[in-house]
């Protein structure tokens, strides 16, 4: 039986893709849901499905982003893109390495891209590869950004209150529904949840690296690598080390 994951942070229209590929698929296994691309890579690499339905504009990772890093975390899993955005899909997604959809899904589109789905899967390793070289390419085009990135954040530290740019920011961790805050100067505790940060962070400088942690690139002084392929970061201006989950560490050797 195949296996998919889907890739939405809209909650609408995942369920609606959900439902028209139990129509177009009824074999299909759906192993993982996933609202932001941190955790679509997870997802990717712990259930090494078939196929990834990836969106393209996702919190923290882009679609692009995860496809590439998930060539190498699952080589053979396809990838279909979903879009709202016609002009990405006819420039580059028609090289016949990957498929598309566009929002909101049509059931007869989706029909044609689950049989074109079926019959790449007996020669899923090469197109793995070719997609992510296109993921790779499409990477250095793709600079739209969903939101304004933040420029500063009001934490607290105790009873007191810090205005906090977000540059000085070293890394965000994820503790329970807050988010702790660590510059050179010390920590800050912010009330709301580190999922919300992956929408305004700009992903030019802060990269998730955990399912838990996202860094502030500018505030990475070495990336070091044992032999299982796990990492760790060492940062300017704190004592501490930060571990990068073994998916993620794809995305620096990208880098």
């Amino acid at each position: 039986m195949p296996k998919c994951i889907v890739a939405e942070d809209e909650k609408l229209l995942s369920a609606a893709l959900q439902r028209e590929l139990a129509k177009a698929w009824p074999e299909l296994e759906i192993v993982a849901v996933c609202e932001d691309g941190g955790e679509a890579l997870e997802a990717i690499a712990t259930h090494q499905p078939d196929v990834a339905f990836l969106d393209i504009r996702m919190p923290g990772l882009t679609g692009m982003e995860v496809a590439a890093a998930a060539a190498d975390a699952s080589p053979h899993t396809l990838v279909v893109f979903v879009t709202a955005y016609d002009q990405y899909a006819v420039d580059a997604f028609e090289r016949g390495a990957i498929d598309y959809l566009l929002k909101p899904v049509v059931a007869e589109r989706l029909a044609q891209t689950v049989t074109r789905l079926r019959s790449r899967l007996a020669d899923a390793a090469r197109h793995a590869r070719r997609t992510g070289d296109l993921a790779k390419d499409m990477i250095e085009r793709f600079d739209e950004m969903p939101d304004e990135p933040l420029t500063w954040i009001t934490a607290g530290v105790g009873k007191a209150t810090r205005l906090i740019l977000v540059e000085d920011v070293i890394y965000f961790r994820a503790d329970n529904k807050y988010t702790v805050v660590a510059t050179a100067e010390g920590d800050a505790l912010l009330s709301r949840p580190i999922r919300d940060l992956l929408r305004q962070l700009d992903p030019k400088t802060f990269r998730q690296i955990h399912r838990s942690t996202i860094v502030n690139l500018r505030q990475v002084a070495s990336v070091e690598r044992d032999d299982t392929g796990k990492g760790c970061l060492r940062l300017r201006g704190r004592p501490e080390t930060l571990n990068v989950s073994q998916p993620f560490m794809a995305i620096f050797r990208a880098m």
